[in-house]
């Protein structure tokens, strides 16, 4: 077993690597004030952007889901990776060699499985590239030739070959000290009679990236007539690659997308390329499956689904490319984005398209588009002969259905409208009725859809809930106690040096809402908001390592990155929320005394009753010396 990771390397990794720049490889983010950023959550599906990431503090949160931690907690939750993984990962780009408390280096058998797999794929493209430069590549060269690709082209794709031997590759990988299982394991390798083969042979090999741009896998294609595989060969499913969560030049495109707030969706590797090479850069394929819902996550999370976000399919016009735009079309309403579709003269794709006419007719082709909508219906409506009242009829009861899975009421009445042109019906009321019926008839039945999104100014607009279970109220911000006590919290957190040392005196029971309290003990237990004088971001993580479960970490991180309530948030400031904290406080123990004797009546001895009143007389001294003098009486 390899040993622990040495602690103040953990460090130079979660301070080398800015924590904006890891997150935005997945998705995009823009300017939420207060120094901190905002996108969509990569964790769980919304339509307004809850998730927060403050560069300052190192640290993310989603007011949604209340998924929250610094940039590790990040990577290993959103590419399932463990710590140590995922340290190594962050380490590797960052530069830094780590060390370990037992048996000093880790050697490279014993790294985590993801980041081996990782390094043999990367290893895998490197051979594949040079192997493209070979005798026996030629066909493979001649192939890329006479679809408009030269050297320049294959090189920024990174477009390589398969030998067409038994285990050219796998041989090179054994030496790169890969074992046979992780060569199996990755999808590089397949049992053979005599031990582990190459996987792909006397192909054209196409890498394809994660979001980050890690190469998890190839597409290969078949180039001679004695291959008797099928024409295009995909890596397996395996621990990195899953074909149904990764699109082909994501990683080339993501920038380009997030800023022009537009996704142009291609069949295939050439496509992709040909686009890209015409300009359109926001060019992207799925990996030998259909477009579905976990494609749609990855875009959104890009688009971030402002209203100026373009969709745009490419799909053939031919009968798979109909039954492909159907297929999108059913999961549209997950986009918030307008999904249209584009189709060139003569049914040709992208890549052929190039080849012919050119690259500004690959330009143009995206340009004058047809709302995916219209086009699905069109081609329903394309099956019936609307000459005919029954026609007609038949046309309305499949197109009707369809129309009425448009969640937004206007947008559906405008489709409505549309549909009832298509088919020629004059009574356009008629068709809108139907509609509008069919959809009441789904909301009936509990086919809602998405819950709407609640509001996203933050957690304050929302009753937020109790970690670990714990006993005692709910968090409810409408509680003024519960309102100042979670300020005073954010304070410690963010901005230590307003309330230290005043803050470290406070005692777990002054916080009425037991996440509160919860959260106030981490504080202590890390050291006190006097330790976040020093360094806050150390001093964070540290109050989230001394956090008992995921439940009250996920609080520290929303407490850390939320905005404060107040304009000026300064001493005066601190110092009105520490009195509040502990007015409250002194006032309880006050009612507690005091409710405790009358319960006693006369059973209670002179000597406690003596002791009682004077703790009474002494707390209602410094209660009023709190109100009249504020926080120069703490």
């Amino acid at each position: 077993m390899a040993g622990r990771i040495n602690d103040d390397d953990v460090k130079a990794v979660r301070d080398a690597v800015p924590i904006d720049a890891v997150v935005s490889e997945y998705l995009q983010l823009r300017n939420a004030g207060g120094g901190n950023l905002k996108g969509l959550c990569p964790f769980h599906d919304e339509k307004s952007p809850s998730f927060q990431v403050s560069p300052s503090k190192g640290l993310f949160h989603c007011f949604g889901c209340q998924e929250g931690g610094d940039t590790i907690a990040f990577v290993m939750k959103i590419d399932h990776l463990s710590f140590s993984e995922t340290v190594e990962r962050l380490a590797a780009k960052a530069g830094i060699t780590l060390r370990y408390e037992e048996g000093g280096y880790n050697p490279s058998h014993q790294r985590g499985e993801r980041i081996r797999l990782v390094e043999a794929h990367k290893a895998a493209a490197q051979f594949y590239v040079e192997q493209l430069d070979s005798p026996e590549a030629e066909i493979g060269r001649k192939f890329l030739a006479e679809r408009g690709f030269d050297q320049a082209a294959a090189a920024h794709f990174g477009v390589g070959y398969s030998p067409a031997g038994w285990d050219h590759l796998t041989r090179y990988l054994r030496g790169k000290g890969f074992s046979d299982r992780e060569l199996i394991t990755s999808g590089l390798s397949q049992d053979g009679r005599r031990g582990p083969i190459d996987r792909f042979r006397g192909r054209l090999m196409w890498p394809i990236s994660d979001t980050s741009g890690e190469v998890v896998g190839f597409g290969a294609r078949k180039l001679r007539d004695d291959d008797n595989g099928p024409k295009y060969l995909n890596t397996p499913e395996t621990a990195i690659y899953k074909k149904s969560q990764v699109l082909y030049g994501i990683d080339l495109a993501k920038k380009d997308i997030a800023k022009a707030s537009r996704a142009v969706v291609v069949e295939g590797y050439t496509d992709v390329m040909a686009c890209h090479l015409a300009g359109i850069t926001t060019a992207i394929a799925t990996c030998g499956t259909a477009f579905g819902g976990d494609h749609i996550k990855i875009l959104r999370r890009l688009l971030m689904d402002n209203g100026s976000a373009r969709v745009i399919f490419t799909f053939d016009g031919d009968a798979a490319g109909q039954k492909a735009a159907l297929r999108a079309f059913e999961d549209d309403q997950k986009f918030a984005a307008e999904t249209y579709i584009a189709i060139a003269p003569d049914n040709m794709d992208p890549c052929d398209l190039r080849l012919v006419k050119g690259d500004e007719a690959v330009r143009d082709l995206v340009e004058p588009r047809t709302p995916l909508f219209e086009f699905a219906l069109r081609q329903i409506v394309g099956r019936y002969d609307l000459e005919t009242p029954a026609g007609r009829g038949a046309a309305l009861d499949e197109a009707a259905p369809v129309v009425a899975r448009i969640k937004n009421s206007s947008s559906q009445h405008e489709v409505a409208v549309q549909l009832a042109g298509m088919l020629g019906i004059l009574d356009t009321q008629f068709v809108v009725k139907r509609v509008a019926q069919l959809a009441r008839w789904a909301r009936d039945r509990g086919d809602r859809g998405p819950a709407p999104a609640p509001t996203r100014g933050g957690p304050q607009h929302q009753q937020a809930r109790p970690p670990c279970g714990s006993s005692g109220p709910a968090l409810h911000l409408r509680s003024p106690a519960h309102r100042t006590e979670r300020e005073l919290l954010k304070l410690a957190l963010q901005r230590p040096a307003l309330v230290s040392p005043a803050f470290d005196a406070y005692g777990v029971d002054e916080f009425t809402a037991p996440p509160y309290a919860a959260v106030r003990q981490c504080i202590a237990e890390a050291g006190g908001a006097e330790r976040g004088l020093a360094d806050t971001r150390e001093y964070l993580v540290g109050v989230l390592g001394v956090a008992p479960d995921d439940t009250v970490r996920k609080l520290v991180t929303e407490l850390a990155v939320e905005v404060f309530h107040g304009k000026s948030i300064d001493e005066a400031y601190a110092g009105e929320h520490l009195v509040k904290v502990r007015l409250r406080a002194v006032d309880r123990r006050i009612n507690d005394v005091q409710g405790s004797l009358s319960r006693l009546g006369s059973n209670v001895a002179p000597d406690h009753l003596a002791a009682a009143q004077n703790e009474v007389w002494v707390l209602q001294q410094y209660a009023q010396s709190l109100r009249n003098n504020g926080a120069d009486a703490l």
